[in-house]
């Protein structure tokens, strides 16, 4: 339900039809089989669950930047609800200059190598 209408055309939107690779976490519904068959079908670079180090904040742009951000920025105030946090993450993300997550996409080979040079141990 999912999967075909956000992700089908993710590369030719995002990526003017370049090139990358397809990550995403370790939640039971991303590495599900029928999940993972169809990301395997329609992405080429797509990293397996098998394949994906697991728990490496160092190897995920959502950690290693994008959270941070959302938190500076959704965080100032307190908040009385889980919706109005969910709220306000979501207006956040959305002024998130699309620069600034390219920019976190694109810093991921140079970690891999500093993650590979130390033997798979944090780097930051």
């Amino acid at each position: 339900m999912v999967l075909e209408p956000v992700l089908n055309n993710i590369g030719g939107d995002m990526f003017g039809g370049t090139s990358f690779v397809f990550q995403q976490d370790g939640a039971p519904a991303h590495t599900s089989n029928v999940t993972q068959s169809w990301l395997h079908d329609n992405f080429p670079g797509f990293i397996t669950k098998e394949e994906w180090p697991p728990y490496s904040p160092d190897l995920n742009p959502m950690d290693y930047s994008v959270w941070s951000i959302l938190e500076t920025k959704a965080c100032v105030n307190s908040h009385t609800s889980i919706k109005s946090l969910k709220r306000k993450l979501c207006q956040e993300w959305n002024k998130i200059p699309l620069k600034t997550l390219r920019a976190a996409i694109e810093a991921l080979p140079d970690r891999i190598t500093r993650v590979r040079q130390n033997k798979g141990g944090y780097i930051e």
